[in-house]
């Protein structure tokens, strides 16, 4: 089978959780249909070595330039467009006429892209060429989450009900016109048939690891000599950022009380000042971004995940299990990956039973052992990429030859 996949961006280096999951079901699929695989790259991030990269298992690759367009004024261009604003702002005329070129009849069994946003591209040739949309996260769910646990502005709180009544009509287009809907865990399967489609075309496919380069002798540190949490991941992502503002209001000084030597290590790219200032707290290291993750991983004697608002990969938590450093998260922070509380994680959801279960897992000897090795054992038999990906692949085959 012939495939087009397109992405908003190319994902390497795999420096955030949306690149490792793009990059590795885009490869699994290439190993099983031909794909000619296109991006749209910002800031002149297309260069000849990231383009090899792709070339090494697609079949062809294209790198668009792309520069967002500005975001509409209100009145009138944003009232009067029925688009979502997060959507129109991914939308290029030169970029349109690239992918019609592409997308002539008959030339491609299937199109593969990455999030709603990419939907106009693509919608207009449905009726010759089927598409599918990999969700790296529910755009609708993800929203009404941010709203409920974030401060607007009452202006700001007006255009995002603006926003949400445009966004449920497009993800029920969406719903309506692609084949497939592969989201990221049953939670994001779960919104869209209670508040979106109940007859959506929904697949879920949980987020991966590379087992190979996450592995517990990849990177054989010793762990720290004083008790040290993690907390990784991209640190200009709202949802990120919120998690660290609860830890350090509501958590932080209780956890000390119980653990007063504790460390705190904040690992990942573009830290806002917000995120710098935690550094001036007891204890607290605030890294920035980082060339390799899994020595501040070995280091580490557990990963925090005071997570409040969902969707998204959460691949932390499955790359932590992995490497073997056991994780405390909220019930959110591990939707979808179907973890054992006490088994494979341990799981908390106020302030004060988060700051327990990081007390006991650090005091703890036994437990800490026994989360590590289960986790690794999760990790290697459910998360490994090729397994997943295959499963996604497969599905593929059904939707273009369901008799077969």
């Amino acid at each position: 089978m012939k495939l087009l996949v397109i992405y908003p961006y190319a994902p390497w280096p795999l420096d955030r959780g949306t690149y490792q999951r793009t990059f590795h079901l885009l490869k699994a699929i290439a190993l099983r249909h031909e794909v000619d695989f296109i991006a749209l790259t910002e800031d002149g991030e297309g260069g000849e070595d990231k383009r090899k990269v792709f070339e090494e298992f697609c079949n062809d690759v294209e790198f668009l330039p792309f520069e967002h367009p500005p975001w509409q004024k209100l009145i009138p261009d944003r009232l009067l467009n029925p688009l979502p604003s997060n959507v129109q702002h991914w939308q290029r005329p030169e970029i349109a006429e690239k992918i019609n070129a592409r997308l002539t009849p008959g030339r491609y069994d299937m199109v593969h892209i990455c999030d709603l946003v990419l939907m106009p591209y693509v919608l207009p040739h449905a009726h010759h060429t089927p598409f599918v949309v990999d969700r790296s996260r529910v755009d609708l769910q993800f929203q009404l989450m941010e709203h409920k646990t974030l401060t607007f502005s009452t202006r700001a709180k007006l255009l995002r009900w603006e926003s949400y009544a445009k966004l449920w009509r497009y993800e029920k287009k969406l719903a309506r016109n692609a084949k497939l809907e592969v989201v990221c865990g049953p939670d994001d399967e779960t919104f869209l048939r209670k508040n979106v489609d109940k007859d959506a075309p929904v697949m879920v496919v949980a987020n991966g690891v590379d087992l190979d380069y996450f592995h517990p002798e990849s990177a054989p540190d010793p762990r720290a000599p004083e008790p040290t949490v993690i907390f990784c991941g991209a640190m200009d992502y709202s949802p990120n950022v919120d998690a660290l503002r609860w830890f350090f209001e509501d958590i932080h000084d209780k956890l000390l009380t119980k653990v007063p030597d504790v460390k705190t290590l904040i690992v990942g790219k573009n830290p806002i000042d917000e995120v710098k200032a935690y550094a001036s707290r007891k204890g607290v290291t605030v890294t920035g971004g980082v060339p390799d993750v899994r020595p501040y991983y070995r280091r580490s004697w557990l990963q925090m995940v005071p997570l409040r608002i969902g969707g998204g990969t959460r691949l932390k938590i499955v790359e932590s299990l992995a490497i073997g450093t056991p994780v405390v998260s909220t019930t959110i922070g591990a939707q979808g990956l179907e973890l054992d509380h006490n088994g494979d994680i341990l799981l908390a959801d106020d302030s004060e039973s988060f700051a327990s279960e990081i007390a006991r897992g650090l005091t703890d000897h036994n437990l800490r052992s026994s989360l590590e090795k289960q986790g690794i054992e999760t990790a290697t038999s459910r998360f490994g990429w090729p397994a997943i990906g295959a499963r996604l692949a497969e599905r593929y085959d059904e939707i273009i030859n369901p008799a077969s």
